[in-house]
Order: structure tokens, then sequence, then C-alpha cells
């Protein structure tokens, strides 16, 4: 754990409602996005992540265009990809697009690879499901020889072969890569041998259950000969000035969001009691007053010994202007408050 902890962002761009209920039109959610990531510089937060996804409920489906014009209008704040779904992209146009944000943003791109927890981006663009773990491993392996921005010379089976291929833009202080992973002790030997800081994403039970991952990962890499590399966690939350207007503002969002990709995957639908618990000590979701949620990250940040941790603050259908207060007490009250109780 380095001496100040990264304190960061995430967003899937969740299609959010109107005051009368009805569901905001994607081009507007993508804008709002734009907003959130603007004052999330304006308030001091470390890192603004977007996800990927091709689904009707989330409206990004390039969060690098989307952090493009994020970038343009801050100054301060890293900008990454929250995850990029790389079994299904090409690596190298991966690496072109962020090293082309990273030239907008003054040297301000990352760029979080996963296989992500939906599949539709697999027939959309023409992937078989069943190769599954062959494409994000041999597309891993190709992107990994990509950050030296060197000639490259490779092969693999689901594309031509490479040989002495330079790939442009170059970037001027190299381009921040991590792998996020859900938990899986391949997933996290596979990072620390290909030298990629980790992300977990901890979305349900408590953080200390991952605790035997964030050693796994250290062990791996003290075996390996690495130095030790940056541990983040991402958990979705939500702040208000109260517990229990943070409560009343998440849960029918996140109700909504939890039951209806629940149906698709046969999942019950989500109890109140269910909900209290995952927003106790020991569940996943942050919700509550800036104090509440301020002592449960700290307590995440000490268990797992965290470089970065990220908010995942949007929550389904949660209305823009509660994120947007989310955001500003995230920034101005709950980094301020997490600094405190790690230096003490």
């Amino acid at each position: 754990m380095t001496d100040v902890v990264e304190l960061g962002l995430d967003t899937f761009g969740d299609v959010t409602i109107e005051g009368d209920g009805s569901p905001t039109p994607q081009p507007q959610v993508i804008r709002n996005v734009v907003e959130e990531g603007a004052l999330a510089d304006s308030v001091g937060v470390d890192f603004f992540g977007v996800g990927e996804h091709h689904r009707p409920d989330f409206a990004v489906s390039a969060p690098d265009v989307v952090l493009t014009a994020i970038a343009a209008r801050t100054e301060r704040i890293r900008l990454g990809s929250a995850v990029t779904v790389l079994s299904s992209d090409d690596p190298i146009r991966v690496f072109q697009r962020f090293a082309t944000l990273d030239a907008v943003s003054n040297g301000r791109a990352e760029v979080i690879l996963g296989r992500g927890s939906f599949i539709e981006s697999f027939p959309l663009f023409g992937y078989d499901l069943g190769q599954y773990e062959q494409l994000f491993t041999e597309k891993l392996d190709l992107f990994a020889h990509l950050l030296a921005e060197e000639p490259v010379t490779w092969e693999g089976s689901f594309r031509t072969a490479l040989s002495q291929q330079r790939v442009y833009p170059t970037t001027e202080n190299g381009l921040r890569a991590w792998i996020g992973v859900g938990g899986s002790p391949e997933s996290v030997i596979r990072a620390a041998r290909y030298g990629f800081p980790l992300v977990l994403a901890i979305i349900g039970g408590p953080a200390e259950r991952f605790i035997p991952f964030a050693d796994l990962y250290r062990r791996a890499l003290d075996e390996l000969g690495r130095p030790q590399l940056p541990i983040a966690v991402h958990s979705p939350g939500h702040i208000a000035d109260t517990d229990d207007e943070a409560k009343q503002q998440s849960w029918p969002a996140y109700k909504a969001m939890h039951d209806r990709i629940g149906a698709e995957r046969g999942w019950g639908p989500m109890t109140r009691d269910q909900y209290e618990v995952q927003v106790g000590p020991h569940g996943a979701l942050y919700v509550g007053s800036p104090e509440t949620v301020a002592t449960k990250i700290a307590t995440t940040v000490r268990q797992l010994g965290l470089d970065r941790f990220d908010l995942k603050y949007s929550g389904g259908p949660l209305p823009h202007r509660y994120a947007m207060r989310c955001i500003e007490l995230y920034g101005t009250r709950v980094i301020p408050l997490v600094r405190d109780m790690l230096s003490s």
C-alpha cells in the first residue's frame, strides 16, 4: 500500500430516470457522464473510470470517446476504462485509442482490461463465446507486448502474426494498464505473470474474503521476481447527507438494476433485508453518509493493503442529480475523511 491511497469513481453510464419516471435518453446519459467527470475533477477525485457495455440499460459502448470529452473539460484527474472488454476487441486498436486519450489528456490515461460480466459484445462483434477464455488469454498476451512500445513480433491463433510491427501513436511516459478480475485465483496469478496492476471487483459479500487474493497476488509477484505492484478495489455505493437519505435514494434504483440482471441470470428478486446486509459493515455496498462510507472504505483499504479504491457510484436508474451530489460529497467529505483515518 502506498503512503497516499488514490480514491476514484467508476460509472457504467447507467440509463437513469427523469423526474416523471421516464428513462433518460441515452445521448443525454452520455452528456451527463461528461458532467459527472468534470465535477469529479473539480472536487479532487483522483480517478474517473467509465465502463463498456452493449446493452439498453447502459449508455456507454465507447468509453475512450467519453473519456476524451471529459479530458477536454478537466485538468488533473486520471481517466480510464472500467473495464475495456479485451476479449471482443482488437488489442492494437485498444492501445491506439488509449494512447490517443493519453495524448489529449497530457498523460492522464489508463486502461483496465477485463472480460466483463456481460456477454453481448461477443455475438455483436462476431466472436465465439465458446472461446471466452482463449480469446482473453491471447489478446492479453499481445497487449502486454504492445505496452513496451517497441517493434512487436508476435503470433497467435485468432489474428495474423506480426513481424517487427510498430504501433502508433506512441505515448510520452507509457500507458498505465491494469487487469480487472472478479476473484478467480487463475486471473490473479495471470495479472502477476504479465506484470499488470490488479483491480479486484467486489460487488457482493465482505471485502475481507478477498484478502487471500491480494496475498496471492503479492506472493506471485515475489516468486516471479517482479516488484510489488498496485492493487485497487472497485465496489458499488452511494453517498448522501445522511445514512437514511442515502438508502432511500439508492434502494429502489439498486433493486431495479439487480432484479433486471437477475431475471437474465436466474437470481431471485432482491429483498430489503438482503440490501441492508450489503450496506452493513460487512457488505459490498458503500452506502450512507460521508462518515459511514469513509469508515467502510478505510477499513477495506487497511484489510487488503490497497493503493486505490474506486466507488462505482452509478447504480441502476438513480437520477443524475443524486449522482452529482454523491460525487460532490465523495470529493469534499469522503476523501479527506479516509485520508485522515488512514494517516492516524
